[in-house]
C-alpha cells in the first residue's frame, strides 16, 4: 500500500477494516430518560475541567435507547451530563458514558472524545414504569425509574433545550503515554425533531464501583424526570480550548 493510499483511507482504525464508517450519523427514534438531580458542589468541582463553570450543582443522569443509528446500529447508552457554562453560554459537559456496542465506543472516542466505556445499559417499559439500568462488570451501578408518560411537555421548549451546545474532553495519548491531544470539544445536535416529550415522578439510585464510579456525584435531591423521543443527527465537533497550548 502506497503512502498516498494510507493517507486517503486513514479516517479510522484499523486501517483496512475501520470500526465505523464516515459520518454524518443519523439517529431515528432515539429515546431519552433523563433524571436531573442536585449533587455535592465540591464533588462536582473536582471533576469539571476549566474553563467550564457551573451555576448550580446539578447533574443529568441519562439513559438513551438508539434502535436505528447510521453506521452504529442498535445500542443503548447511559451516563452523566453536567449543566455548565462556557464563555457565558449554557450547555452540557459529558462526564461519563457507558454503552454496549463497539462501533460507537470507537467512533465516539476517536472523533469527538466522548468518555465512552463498555458496559450493559438498558431502557425499557415495565408495566406502568420506564426503567433504566446500568451494569458494569456484572455489578449494578445505576437504576432509574419514572412514571410512564404522566404529563406531556411542550415539544418546542424541549427541542430548544436539546439544541444547546455540548462539551467533552478529548484525550489521545502519544506512543510514550504522554498526552498528544488534550482538547475541549464542542458539538451540537442537528436536524432535530422531537416526536414526544413527557414528565413524571422519578427516582435514581447510584452505586459505587472502582472503575465506573457514577456514585462519586451523589444524588441529594431529584429535580425532574423527563422522557423524550427524537430523530436527530449528531453534529461533528470543533475544538474550543487546547490544553496543550496552556
Amino acid at each position: 500500500m502506497k503512502i498516498s493510499d494510507v493517507k486517503k483511507n486513514a479516517f479510522a482504525m484499523p486501517l483496512t477494516s475501520p470500526s465505523y464508517p464516515p459520518g454524518p450519523y443519523r439517529f431515528v427514534n432515539r429515546e431519552f430518560l433523563v433524571i436531573t438531580y442536585r449533587t455535592d458542589p465540591e464533588a462536582l468541582a473536582r471533576v469539571l475541567p476549566e474553563p467550564l463553570t457551573f451555576d448550580e450543582p446539578l447533574v443529568k443522569y441519562e439513559f438513551i435507547r438508539m434502535p436505528d443509528s447510521t453506521g452504529f446500529g442498535d445500542y443503548t447508552e447511559s451516563g452523566q451530563v453536567i449543566p455548565v457554562k462556557f464563555n457565558g453560554v449554557a450547555g452540557g459537559y459529558v462526564h461519563s458514558m457507558f454503552l454496549n456496542d463497539d462501533a460507537p465506543i470507537a467512533g465516539g472516542r476517536e472523533i469527538w472524545g466522548f468518555p465512552k466505556k463498555f458496559a450493559e445499559p438498558s431502557l425499557s417499559v415495565v408495566k406502568d414504569t420506564l426503567v433504566g439500568t446500568l451494569d458494569y462488570s456484572g455489578q449494578r451501578i445505576a437504576t432509574a425509574t419514572m412514571g410512564y408518560k404522566h404529563r406531556a411537555l411542550d415539544v418546542d421548549k424541549v427541542r430548544e433545550s436539546l439544541l444547546a451546545p455540548n462539551f467533552m474532553l478529548k484525550i489521545i495519548p502519544h506512543v510514550d503515554c504522554t498526552p498528544r491531544i488534550c482538547e475541549l470539544v464542542r458539538y451540537y445536535l442537528e436536524d432535530l425533531t422531537v416526536k414526544g416529550a413527557w414528565e413524571g415522578p422519578g427516582a435514581l439510585a447510584l452505586f459505587p464501583h472502582a472503575l465506573a464510579d457514577v456514585a462519586a456525584l451523589p444524588v441529594l435531591e431529584i429535580k425532574s424526570a423527563v422522557h423524550i423521543l427524537t430523530d436527530l443527527t449528531l453534529g461533528l465537533g470543533e475544538v474550543v480550548h487546547d490544553y496543550m497550548k496552556d
